[in-house]
C-alpha cells in the first residue's frame, strides 16, 4: 500500500483535528493524567459526540454504520485521537460483539443491537474467561439448559460463573460464551449468548486491581433465564464466533498509535533534569533501550497498516492479527517500564504525599505519580484477548505450518 498522504488525506487529517479540538468534552481534559478513575458518563460522552457524527465506528462496514473511510483514513484517525490524548472508546460493543452480531446474526439481532452500539444506549461486557479456562478458553464451564417454557417458547438456564470482566458493573448487556453440550469434544458444545444483564440471577462482584481501580469483575449466573432467540449463530458452534471476535480484538490490543504517544512521553521525560542535573536521555543504555522500542513499534505499524488495508479489500483479520497482540502488548509494557525507570525512586507505588488524602500532595514530579499503577495495569496486557504463549502457537500452526 501507498503510505504517502494525498492532498485528500492531508485534508481529512485537518479535519479529524479540528473536530477533535473542537468538540472533545471539556470536563474529559487531564482525568487519565490526574488518575482519576473515569465514569460511565465520562466514556459515553465522547462516544456519543462522535456517534452524532457518524464517526463511532470506523471498521464497520458501511451499511452497518461504519464510515467507509479508506485504511489511510483509518489510520489517521486512530493517530489524530492519540495524539489528542483522547480516551479510549470502549471496545466490547464496537469492536468485538458488533462485528459478531452483522457477520453472524439474524436480521431481527442486527436490527435490535446494532444502532444501540452505536449509539451508546446499550454498553457490553465480555464473559468469557472463568476460574480453570483463561488460556485454555474451551475448557469453561458455565452450562446452558436449553428448557420449553409456560408460554411455549424456547429458553436457556444458565448456570455458571465469569471473571476478569472488565467495567461489567456498568454493563446494560454481555456477550457470554456457555457450554450447551458436554458430549461432544470441547469446542464444539459451545454457544454464543446475549444476555440483559438486569436478567435476575446475575451478581457482579468488583475485583480491585494493585492500582486500586475498579476496572475487572467477578460475574455469577445462577439460574439466569435466556431466550434461544439471544443465541448468536447455531447451538454449539459458539466457537465460530469466539474466533472471529478475538481476532477483531487481538488487531485493535496492537494500539499502535497510542504507543507511539507512550513513546513521546517517555523521551519528554527522559529530557528533564534530575535532582542530580542528569539528563537521562544522554545516558548511553537507557538511550538504547528507547531506540529498540522505536525500531520495533516501527515495524508493529508497518504490520497494522497492512492488516488495515487487508481489512478495505474485503480480507477479514487472520493470523497476522496474533503477530499484532503479541507484539504491541509487548511493547505497551516495555513502554511502562521504561517509565517507571525514568521515575526512579518517585515511582514508587505507595510514596504518596502528606495531606489530607493519598494524593493530594504527591512527592515527585507530575509525570511520576501514576506510573506505578499503570505499570501494574499494564501487566495484563499479554495475557488478555489470548495469551502471547496461545498466540505463538497459533502462528506456528497457520503461518508457518507446524
Amino acid at each position: 500500500m501507498d503510505l504517502n498522504f494525498s492532498a485528500e488525506d492531508i485534508a481529512f487529517r485537518d479535519e479529524v483535528r479540528a473536530f477533535i479540538k473542537d468538540s472533545y468534552p471539556a470536563a474529559l481534559n487531564g482525568k487519565i493524567d490526574e488518575g482519576e478513575e473515569l465514569s460511565k458518563d465520562d466514556f459515553l460522552s465522547w462516544h456519543r459526540v462522535l456517534a452524532a457524527k457518524g464517526w463511532i465506528a470506523p471498521a464497520w462496514p458501511k451499511q452497518y454504520g461504519g464510515t467507509g473511510w479508506t485504511s489511510v483514513q483509518r489510520y489517521i484517525w486512530s493517530e489524530e485521537t492519540a495524539r489528542a490524548d483522547a480516551i479510549r472508546l470502549m471496545p466490547f460493543g464496537l469492536s468485538m460483539v458488533g462485528p459478531v452480531i452483522y457477520t453472524f446474526g439474524t436480521p431481527e439481532q442486527k436490527a435490535r443491537f446494532l444502532p444501540r452500539i452505536l449509539s451508546g444506549d446499550d454498553w457490553w461486557c465480555q464473559g468469557y474467561s472463568e476460574p480453570g479456562a483463561g488460556s485454555d478458553l474451551a475448557n469453561l464451564r458455565t452450562k446452558a439448559e436449553r428448557f420449553t417454557g409456560d408460554d411455549g417458547k424456547e429458553y436457556y438456564r444458565v448456570n455458571g460463573q465469569k471473571t476478569w470482566t472488565t467495567l461489567a458493573q456498568h454493563a446494560d448487556w454481555g456477550f457470554f460464551l456457555v457450554r450447551t453440550n458436554s458430549e461432544v469434544k470441547a469446542q464444539e458444545g459451545i454457544s454464543f449468548l446475549l444476555i440483559d444483564m438486569k436478567t435476575p440471577g446475575i451478581t457482579v462482584r468488583p475485583i480491585i486491581t494493585l492500582g486500586g481501580e475498579h476496572e475487572v469483575n467477578e460475574v455469577w449466573l445462577e439460574d439466569v433465564i435466556v431466550p434461544v432467540e439471544n443465541r448468536v449463530y447455531e447451538e454449539n458452534k459458539g466457537w465460530t464466533c469466539a474466533k472471529f471476535l478475538l481476532a477483531h480484538e487481538r488487531t485493535g490490543i496492537a494500539g499502535v498509535a497510542a504507543s507511539k504517544r507512550g513513546v513521546e512521553r517517555i523521551k519528554s521525560i527522559a529530557r528533564t533534569e534530575l535532582d542530580e542535573g542528569e539528563i537521562l536521555l544522554k545516558n548511553p543504555f537507557f538511550k538504547r533501550k528507547v531506540a529498540e522500542l522505536e525500531v520495533d513499534l516501527s515495524a508493529l505499524e508497518y504490520t497494522e497498516l497492512r492488516t488495515l488495508a487487508g481489512e478495505s479489500s474485503g480480507k477479514g483479520p487472520g493470523p497476522e492479527s496474533s503477530l499484532l497482540k503479541i507484539k504491541g502488548t509487548e511493547i505497551q509494557q516495555r513502554i511502562t517500564e521504561l517509565a517507571l525507570e525514568a521515575a526512579g525512586h518517585y515511582g514508587a507505588p505507595y510514596y504518596r504525599g502528606f495531606g489530607e488524602g493519598d494524593n493530594e500532595h504527591p512527592i515527585g514530579p507530575d509525570y511520576s505519580h501514576r506510573v506505578a499503577p499503570t505499570y501494574f495495569n499494564m501487566r495484563k496486557t499479554s495475557i488478555y484477548g489470548g495469551s502471547n504463549e496461545i498466540q505463538r502457537n497459533i502462528i506456528a500452526k497457520m503461518v508457518l505450518g507446524l
